[in-house]
């Protein structure tokens, strides 16, 4: 067969087999397009800009990829040195009822993306319409033997389930389709467990790793006997082989809650370190804005481009897990900081939510939510009610809450009015272009709490420790300078005006 993606040329025996190799990768590679939508942004419309600040974390990420696209399978001779590690292929499954089919069909879509960031190539999905998952094999027997057809015709490896599944229809539908199958919540557990970096980061997916686990638990053969103490073996002869004994899962069980008691130990320990600095903030009435939304949405991007942060931008999900903190200053000289917490997604796994409310308390803490919605999203509705059910989780729905429609330039007028429909008070912005950049820093200063105090003070030139802490943590209304000291009419908070009562006149 010829190959279309070779370089032309006047003569083939004159084209060099490595650009030969090279140009059929990049004509393999590129974003998937899976149901006529893209799972992932494009290269055209992911950019990163000076304001990110320098992305080292980016760099070191994309330091060893796998590269998708150069096949094993030997066309060509001159390829043997050119042979790369398979990616995983794999085909979705979903269950619908009737009338959900476009909502069905987003989340297939999202589980597209989810599957591409976890490093796997989506060859096929299918959707069943049926009132209720089938108790047995998810999708049930019929359409199992459908699915088994497909998979053997794609060459997948592995099908993903867009729900999570019991342990016994798991087994169920591997039996059936004869090869791997793993649920939604899998997937997003592997991204996280690829993308932690902290210490604390890790631990959190440990455990909700481990708290996934604990009930999936399988044994074969000599996994499930029973385990004799001594020099007997498992067959049990002579003493130490009387009575039930443990068996091998049993053991397994047992060590996963050891060592969950063990992270939730250590995940504790973390957090006098953050509450101390929590506290200091409050101490000095320092305003916190929290920057929460679902995965992918652009949180990160807005972060760099409000602060220059530095923080990983990466066209993935998930992509950030831990907390980043960062000082910002208002036009009128107050200081706040920005956080950057991790994304939500729908049917995010209760796991997660648990093991990661300590981050979460971030956004519970905040004085300001700014919550960013993808505007090209194709249901930026859904993206809204998944991030305030997480919000409401961790005690934050009486927070003021400021949204923000991120990727303004993607989307026409028509779906500017559709959203502004969905939220009159929004803000669209651009991280990328920076658009209503400018809007969105007023609409956060008018936002934030004023200090509570407002003061008439005299302050002595010799006590300029004082007139700076005002400049640094309170509101300067009026200042004037004075025979005897410098006179500041201004809003501090309670801490300061206690230091400050002395001279006040």
């Amino acid at each position: 067969m010829t190959d279309t993606t070779a370089p032309t040329g006047t003569d083939d025996t004159s084209i060099d087999p490595v650009d030969r190799v090279l140009a059929r990768a990049e004509a393999r590679s590129g974003v998937r397009v899976f149901g006529g939508a893209q799972a992932l942004q494009d290269d055209a419309t992911v950019g990163h800009t000076s304001n990110d600040g320098d992305q080292w974390d980016r760099e070191e990420r994309a330091a060893l990829r796998r590269i998708p696209g150069l096949s094993t399978e030997l066309e060509d001779v001159t390829e043997v040195e050119y042979r790369q590690l398979r990616l995983e292929n794999v085909v979705l499954v979903g269950v619908h009822p009737q009338g959900e089919q476009e909502d069905a069909e987003n989340s297939l879509r999202e589980l597209a993306a989810l599957a591409e960031t976890a490093g796997a190539v989506v060859l096929d999905a299918v959707l069943q319409r049926r009132p209720h998952p089938d108790p047995a094999t998810y999708i049930g027997s019929g359409k199992a033997e459908e699915l088994r057809g497909i998979v053997a015709a794609v060459g997948a490896d592995t099908v993903i389930a867009d729900t999570e599944l019991a342990p016994s229809q798991r087994r169920a539908l591997e039996d059936v389709v004869k090869v791997k199958v793993i649920d939604r919540t899998t997937v997003i557990l592997d991204i996280f467990s690829q993308h932690a970096k902290s210490r604390e980061g890790k631990a959190q997916v440990e455990l909700a790793q481990l708290e996934y686990l604990l009930p999936r638990l399988r044994g074969w053969g000599d996994s499930m006997s029973r385990q004799a103490g001594g020099q007997v073996g498992a067959g049990g002869a002579g003493m130490g082989s009387r009575g039930p004994g443990e068996t091998k899962i049993e053991l397994d069980r047992r060590r996963i809650r050891t060592k969950m008691a063990q992270l939730r130990r250590q995940i504790r320990d973390f957090a006098p370190a953050r509450d101390a600095k929590r506290a200091e903030r409050k101490r000095n009435t320092i305003p916190s804005v929290a920057i929460a939304g679902y995965t992918n949405a652009g949180k990160s991007s807005l972060l760099n481009r409000l602060t220059s942060a530095g923080v990983l931008v990466e066209n993935a999900l998930f992509a950030t897990l831990d907390a980043t903190v960062r000082r910002s200053i208002t036009a009128d000289g107050r200081i706040f900081t920005l956080t950057d917490t991790v994304g939500f997604v729908r049917n995010l796994p209760h796991q997660l939510v648990e093991a990661f409310r300590s981050t979460l308390e971030e956004v519970g803490a905040s004085d300001v939510i700014v919550h960013v919605v993808d505007g090209s999203h194709p249901d930026p509705a859904a993206q809204l009610a998944t991030v305030r059910d997480v919000i409401g989780d961790v005690g934050a729905r009486d927070l003021p809450e400021l949204v923000v429609f991120n990727k303004a330039d993607l989307i026409d007028e028509d779906t500017r009015l559709v959203l502004r429909g969905l939220e009159p008070k929004s803000v669209f912005v651009s991280s990328r272009s920076g658009e209503g950049i400018d809007d969105l820093r007023a609409a956060i200063e008018a936002a934030l709490p004023l200090p509570a105090v407002e003061l008439n003070v005299l302050v002595p030139y010799d006590r300029g420790d004082l007139v700076s802490a005002i400049h640094e943590h309170g509101m300067i209304l009026d200042q004037r300078h004075e025979e005897t000291g410098t006179a500041i009419h201004a809003r501090v908070g309670s801490h300061l005006a206690a230091r400050l009562a002395e001279f006040v006149h």
